[in-house]
């Protein structure tokens, strides 16, 4: 017969991943009906360009702030909250209709996302405790599902003729319910009162700089090929858009699974040792890409490429949890370090084709991999 205890933290770790598919679904949601957005604002290539900074900048901007809520309210509290204020931030996008009110409700949209991540990861890097053992890359995985899941719906929605608007409230609805549902089996947990509380706008500590160094260098190599895997195939390579689609979808699907089969990898070989073999997956992926041409061959690489970075960043936000006494805290600045690189890499990226070449571009990621490789030890300390 089952312990309640262990009833308990199997409803947490449920939970917890529908937590994180949600999460997802709002972002796969949103990327899918830019181009509608685009068009109802009536914005170009560059303006839209700056727009799509903008939830980057809010979640940069609110993530020093959420090691402070972290530590002053209840965890099932505060993650149902910053949920629902994630999944009804979903709105805002379809309401603006110029480019200065679309990047004003892009920032807030953004800082919803920022608070709520900081929070979901707080509560899994809990149920990680109390497990024993690795079960961060299965929530992350979680993620990656949601975000696929909630970019299908919104094509076939689009596909359909149904406006942003009623997509996105029909959308909300849902996914309010899946997260009141799950934030029922969330764990309960606040800090020790006589712990101090952390600054109110807390940047990175010098413990957790070197952790999220590493999560930089894979959140840079994954919205690089994210966003940029496609252009490589079609107007570099010269094949058509069926098939540059195809390669971010297989990247996006090895990230996934990859996810999903993380925590038995690192169960056997321990953090470090999945990094490393990560890192050097990844290399020789981005090799493949840069030095050969065949397009079987350069998809088999932006899949390496997947597998290689997919287990890295939830490693890296169980690391910074455990290295404070404010998991908050330790995750939001390593969250800020990996999303800030998440959120240039697509520009320099795009500077460097521009200077250069695409290939050169991609050489960038090459030594990123080489120095995740090398730095993956940070982990284990």
């Amino acid at each position: 017969m089952i312990s309640t205890d262990v009833f308990n933290l199997r409803r947490a770790r449920v939970a917890t991943s529908a937590i994180f598919a949600a999460h997802g679904a709002v972002t796969g949601t949103f990327a899918a009906r830019v181009p509608w957005v685009a068009d109802h604002v009536g914005v170009g290539p560059g303006g839209l360009g700056v727009a799509l900074l903008m939830p980057g900048v809010g979640a940069l901007l609110a993530m020093p702030v959420s090691g402070r809520l972290v530590h002053r309210f209840d965890l099932r509290h505060l993650v149902r909250v910053l949920m629902l204020g994630w999944v009804g931030a979903l709105l805002l996008p379809a309401l603006p209709t110029s480019l200065w009110l679309l990047c004003l409700t892009l920032v807030v949209y953004g800082a919803t996302a920022g608070l709520a991540d900081v929070a979901m990861n707080a509560h899994a890097v809990l149920v990680e405790e109390r497990y024993g053992r690795s079960v961060m890359s299965g929530f992350h995985g979680w993620w990656s599902v949601g975000g696929l899941g909630g970019s299908a719906v919104a094509a076939f929605a689009a596909n359909q003729g149904l406006g942003a608007p009623a997509h996105f409230a029909i959308t909300v609805v849902v996914l309010a319910a899946v997260v009141l549902s799950a934030a029922a089996g969330i764990v309960p947990h606040r800090p020790e009162p006589t712990l101090e509380e952390p600054p109110a706008f807390a940047l990175p500590s010098k413990a957790v700089l070197p952790i999220g160094l590493i999560g930089l260098c894979a959140v840079f190599a994954e919205g690089a090929s994210l966003d940029w895997a496609a252009v490589y195939v079609r107007d570099l390579l010269g094949h058509p858009a069926a098939t540059a689609a195809a390669t971010v979808a297989i990247f996006s699907v090895c990230l996934a699974v990859t996810r999903f089969a993380g925590d038995w990898v690192v169960g056997k070989l321990g953090p470090v040792t999945t990094v490393r073999i990560g890192g050097a997956l990844a290399t020789l992926g981005a090799l493949t890409v840069v030095l050969l041409e065949p397009i079987a061959l350069v998809i088999a690489g932006f899949g390496l490429l997947g597998v290689g970075v997919a287990v890295v960043v939830p490693l890296v936000f169980a690391a910074a949890g455990r290295s404070s006494e404010h998991p908050g805290r330790a995750i939001a600045g390593v969250a800020g370090i990996a999303y800030g690189s998440g959120l240039v890499a697509p520009g320099i990226v795009g500077g460097i084709a521009h200077v250069s070449s695409l290939t050169v571009s991609f050489t960038v990621i090459i030594g990123l991999m080489v120095m995740m490789t090398l730095g993956a030890t940070v982990l284990g300390r």
